[in-house]
């Protein structure tokens, strides 16, 4: 299989497309005005704790407090708060040295509660962006990623990447971190440290350990709400994480991202240093690779599928509901093979399509009905294998009687459709506009309730353009009758700023907004 990295960067923003054999199977936009938070560490302040909900509120500087749920309150919180006081950070090390199984205390609970004080620092990290009008998400366990190794500070767990299942390279990885790592210290060794030597995990070790002693010295000196940590940008953690051996080749548009890269890699893996290349044509690069067309049917309702069938996405407020259609396929006489055969590719395209735009929270498909248990259960195993390849975590229950299947996916950051789009200001993202002829009953309405008590009988109704012609439009026009019904004298401003369901009233001598004067 021939799997390439493809970057394209622009002075507005880096786009990194993953193929395998020219298709697309992973995408992602870093762009200035909406960079990546998942990974920053903040000095924060404890503005509320709800027992009711299990969650507290600390304000890290945003316009949204960020969310704790208690879940995610770490055993080593007091560690960490206790590291931003350096008197009592330094009577924690000494507390820890002495302690034999290296354990700390939890935080101390009521009733299965954390106590958390408001205005008390903590230091959090960011697990999840803010997506709509909810703010990010953290936790008070801190973790650092490095290129083989994710470094835990005040955790004495060492643990390595289940992908990595030999026996005894597993065996020798524990023995590097043991023989390197300080005391109070845990480790997560990743998978692209298989088969790496030791000198470049310890020096990646090295370095995660030199970021946190850089990490504490500003939490002493900062006063809440600060940033602390600022991880890397989505272009280079794709290529610390995602740039493995199995990775054919990586190829860049931009001199200085390339440069970046290379240096990069030259020092943390030179093995693979041969396979970044910088692409000089003068055509841009996803339109060279073929992967622009595929990355515009992203922002598709419809997706359409090798067999004539097709899934339709939709966005609600709750979930993300996909509906699988068989279109014209009818390869067999047997309508039970037809619909399973349909569903099937359905199921390989919707795990697809889930990564790609990296949609999370509750998704519900509504497959094609199947009468045949074992066909059910032949879709709902398509799916697990499909979601095996996930790197978020994916969640699915079987196939109801009603062919509906329940999937949650893990949401860290917002999918392409919000990072990408914005709310249209006329529909407000319904998709759907007031038809004009109800509008024009709206203001025949309000004309009625101003007639019996008017002081102003010449009047100016500002609309949209579509709405003045559809109001002129006629041999008699519908402005004309309303005119002669009403008594008034009647003037039409066409104002494009207005929406197709909106208008004004103002008064033609004083210019008197007069709209609301009229009881609803």
């Amino acid at each position: 299989m021939l799997k390439e990295i493809i970057i394209n960067s622009s002075a507005t923003q880096t786009r990194v497309a993953i193929t395998e054999d020219g298709k697309l199977v992973d995408f992602f936009v870093d762009y200035s005005e909406n960079r990546r938070m998942v990974g920053d560490v903040y000095l924060g302040k404890v503005a509320r704790v709800l027992p009711g909900i299990k969650a507290a509120f600390i304000d890290i500087g945003m316009k949204h407090d960020a969310f704790l749920h208690f879940s995610d309150i770490g055993e080593r919180t007091k560690e960490l708060q206790a590291m931003i006081d350096e008197d009592e950070a330094d009577d924690n090390v000494t507390r820890a040295a002495a302690d034999e199984e290296n354990t700390a205390t939890s935080p101390k609970l009521i009733n299965g509660v954390p106590v958390l004080q408001k205005g008390e620092p903590i230091l959090v990290q960011i697990t999840k962006e803010p997506v709509s009008n909810k703010g990010v998400r953290v936790s008070s366990s801190i973790s650092i990623p490095g290129r083989f190794c994710v470094l835990l500070p005040y955790d004495n767990k060492i643990g390595v990447s289940k992908k990595i299942t030999d026996f005894r390279e597993r065996k020798r990885l524990r023995v590097i971190a043991k023989s390197f790592l300080p005391q109070n210290y845990g480790l997560i060794i990743r998978t692209v440290a298989r088969g790496q030597s030791d000198e470049q995990i310890k020096n990646d070790m090295k370095d995660l350990l030199k970021m946190w002693k850089k990490i504490q010295e500003k939490a002493k000196n900062e006063t809440p709400p600060s940033l602390v940590y600022q991880d890397v940008s989505t272009t280079s953690s794709v290529i610390r994480d995602l740039f493995t051996s199995d990775i054919s080749k990586v190829y860049i548009d931009n001199k200085r991202v390339y440069r970046e890269i290379k240096d990069y890699i030259a020092v943390s893996q030179p093995e693979l240093v041969d396979k970044v290349e910088q692409v000089r044509g003068t055509d841009p690069i996803f339109e060279a690779f073929k992967v622009e067309e595929q990355i515009k049917e992203l922002f598709a309702r419809r997706v359409m599928m090798k067999s004539g069938g097709h899934i339709v996405i939709d966005h609600t407020e709750a979930m993300v509901v996909i509906d699988v259609n068989s279109g014209k396929y009818a390869a067999s006489k047997d309508q039970e093979l037809n619909s399973l055969k349909t569903d099937l590719e359905a199921a390989r395209e919707i795990a697809r399509q889930l990564k790609l735009r990296d949609i999370g929270g509750l998704i519900v498909v509504d497959f094609i009905d199947l009468e045949d248990e074992k066909n059910r259960k032949k879709v709902y195993d398509e799916l697990k294998k499909e979601f095996r390849r996930d790197r978020a975590k994916v969640s699915i229950l079987p196939m109801s009687d009603f062919g509906l299947v329940q999937i949650t996916r893990q949401r860290v950051r917002q999918n392409i459709m919000q990072a990408l789009t914005e709310t249209c200001p006329v529909c407000m993202g319904t998709g759907l506009l007031t038809k004009k002829s109800h509008l024009i009953h709206e203001i025949d309405e309000w004309l009625g309730k101003y007639r019996s008590e008017a002081k102003h009988r010449s009047i100016i109704i500002k609309c949209h353009p579509f709405v003045a012609q559809k109001l002129k439009e006629g041999v008699i026009s519908t402005l004309t009758k309303m005119q002669v019904r009403y008594l008034l004298r009647i003037r039409i401003e066409e104002d494009n700023a207005f929406s197709s369901d909106q208008f004004k009233v103002i008064t033609r001598k004083t210019k008197q907004d007069i709209t609301s004067m009229v009881a609803e």
